[in-house]
């Protein structure tokens, strides 16, 4: 599908690929790993053709047709599902142009393509990846306008999706996703029939997903052979054995340095160390192991407090006066509680946040806290707020307005900002330093409680790693929302889950739960199934109430034998015009004849479509 031939990139003079080469299978499903700011997104961009490479070659199969998600959101009066079939170029041209030519022989050949990439399925298709991306059928048709940025880049995903292109390029596709529709991309994605590249810092995605990894790492490509965990288990058996090659190695060269420096000068020993010095500068130099990239996370502990930390009692919360998005809630949370906010989006896991940090009050019920008590809450929008032109730890000291410089910088230093770095303007630092240095800020009092909205967004394996032995370590209580389930495996012992307005807690892990929601989509579908048996019963019923049932059925049933015996016969004459259209005689005779047989063909197909009509109801009515 794709070759990468060694590929050299360079941007303001930093080199991202240097002569990088790796080859991807056409149906392989490829995850694309490697620290923030290696190069991932770039590579993905020279793939598309956005960017020209200064040096190697990219060779992409002829006719593959490569789609990646749009960066920009999709916006205007369309609905999504009306954008989503906007996708598939191909069905809207042949449809347009089939409203408007008469000439037979080219309709029949355009209704022949239509059936070919299945035009008539598209909408239940594009429906279909809509309601597994959290669309239900109402929003299906709404207006894009009317939706959350977020939302709309579901439905920049669904088209591509929907799409269908031979090479999907994906760039932290699980971004924003609620873990119900998480699961249901992450078995998309296994189902897809097409080639995958997918960049992504979630475990579980690349476990499940992908069946090889292509590692970006000092600016070249290694491919190996698995999932992530097969990744990391072989990269530390080869860095071992890289590490003992080259202590190897450097130790032959020593010895040999040693035996030329001796002996050079030494008329009897000049020709074997004139030798072994030819053979130092021929020998390959192996380059040393460099040592895994460390990364800082260190959450400060609180004083201890007694529990519970907070009691909601019958609690409701809600924005609009009479109006609670959640109620009946009672829930308590201790200091040593790791919890994991499940639900899908829209429920209400940020409103029940914003009552746990204060932002909003009950409208029936009580909380109860102490007045003592420190909350820290990361949410990523908070990241933005930043302002570009301070640096980290300017942004620190407007938070510490009291604290001597080495405390700053030592609290920072917590997170892995180092004295360069912490006076870094935050315009150039990357979207995972923003979250680091925002950690930095929500912990700088030592809080009690730390809520943390989608913590990972922009954070490598790396941090995310790092970010779990924090959590681990930290004395106080934790409440997560999150879509990385390695997160929530690793950390979570207790799991709440919010919705039909209100939130409790679910009696069990991790993985009952996500068996509950695929138990929960396929009785959907039986509901689905069911009532639409049930909306054919009472078509039947309506049938039979205007005439006689049997009199009825048995008209239908001669109506079908009818359009079976025509149908055969149609389908003879079209066996037979086709037989003669792949004659090759045929295109060295009189062109007249050709088009005669299109024409012939092309009636035939309308004609097979009526009848195939009319059957179809006959059947329907018979039921």
């Amino acid at each position: 599908m794709l070759h990468i031939n060694d590929l050299t990139y360079r941007v303001g003079g930093r080199v991202l690929l240097d002569e990088a080469t790796a080859v991807v299978p056409r149906g392989h499903k490829i995850g694309l790993v490697g620290r923030n700011g290696t190069g991932k997104s770039t590579l993905l961009r020279l793939i598309m053709g956005e960017l020209e490479a200064d040096g190697g070659s990219l060779n992409l199969r002829n006719d593959a047709k490569v789609g990646t998600v749009a960066q920009q959101t999709p916006e205007g009066e369309q609905s999504p599902r009306d954008f989503v079939l906007a996708a598939d170029e191909e069905r809207n041209a042949l449809l347009a142009e089939a409203s408007e030519v008469e000439d037979p022989n080219r309709i029949a050949e355009i209704h022949i393509r239509l059936a070919d990439i299945g035009a008539e399925t598209a909408p239940a298709r594009a429906a279909a990846i809509l309601a597994g991306l959290g669309f239900d059928e109402e929003a299906q048709t709404r207006p894009l306008d009317t939706f959350s940025g977020g939302w709309r880049m579901r439905v920049a995903l669904a088209a591509t999706l929907f799409s269908a292109p031979d090479l999907l390029l994906l760039d932290e596709p699980s971004n924003h996703l609620d873990l119900e529709t998480r699961l249901w991309l992450e078995n998309h994605l296994v189902a897809y029939q097409g080639t995958i590249i997918l960049v992504s810092h979630d475990r579980n995605l690349l476990n499940t997903v992908v069946d090889t990894i292509i590692h970006l790492d000092d600016c070249k490509l290694t491919v190996y052979r698995g999932d992530y965990d097969w990744f990391e288990k072989e990269r530390r058996e080869r860095m071992v054995l890289q590490a003992a090659q080259f202590a190897k190695q450097l130790e032959q060269r020593q010895h040999m340095q040693a035996f030329v420096d001796r002996f050079r000068y030494k008329a009897s020993k000049a020709r074997q160390a004139q030798s072994r010095l030819k053979a130092l500068e021929r020998m390959e130099e192996l380059r040393p192991v460099r040592p895994d990239h460390e990364v800082a996370f260190d959450f400060p502990d609180p004083d201890q407090m007694a529990p519970p930390l907070i009691a909601l009692d019958n609690a409701s919360v809600g924005y609009e006066p009479g109006t609670p998005v959640l109620s009946r809630l009672g829930l308590t949370l201790d200091m040593d509680d790791r919890i994991a906010l499940l639900g899908e989006n829209g429920n209400g896991k940020t409103t029940l946040l914003r009552l746990l940090m204060g932002e909003l009050q009950t409208m029936s019920g009580s909380i109860r806290h102490s007045s003592k008590m420190r909350v820290g809450y990361f949410a990523q929008e908070q990241a933005d707020a930043f302002d570009p032109e301070r640096t980290a730890r300017q942004e620190m000291a407007l938070r510490l307005p009291d604290a001597m410089e080495t405390k700053i910088r030592s609290h920072l230093g917590r997170f892995g900002f180092t004295q360069e770095r912490a006076d870094v303007k935050v315009a150039s630092l990357s979207g995972g330093e923003k979250a680091k240095l925002l950690f930095a800020c929500i912990t700088r009092d030592a809080p009690h409680v730390l809520l943390l909205d989608e913590p990972t967004n922009h954070l490598d394996i790396d941090s995310r790693q790092a970010l779990v032995g924090a959590i681990s370590a930290y004395k106080g209580a934790v409440i997560l929302v999150t879509h990385d389930l390695h997160l929530v495996e690793l950390c979570a012992d207790r799991l709440w889950i919010v919705r039909n307005g209100t939130c409790n807690p679910f009696d069990g892990d991790i993985d009952e739960y996500k068996k509950t929601i695929l138990e929960s989509r396929r009785a959907a579908r039986r509901r689905d199934r069911s009532e639409r048996a049930d909306g054919k019963q009472d078509r039947r019923d309506a049938r039979r109430a205007s005439a006689s049932a049997r009199a009825a059925r048995a008209s239908q049933r001669k109506a079908a034998a009818a359009a079976e015996r025509r149908l055969e016969a149609l389908g003879k004459e079209k066996v037979q015009i086709e037989a003669k259209l792949a004659d090759p005689a045929l295109y060295r005779g009189p062109p007249f004849e050709i088009a005669m047989l299109n024409k012939q063909l092309a009636d035939l197909d309308r004609k097979i479509a009526a009848v195939e009509a009319d059957w179809l109801a006959a059947e329907e009515a018979i039921g």
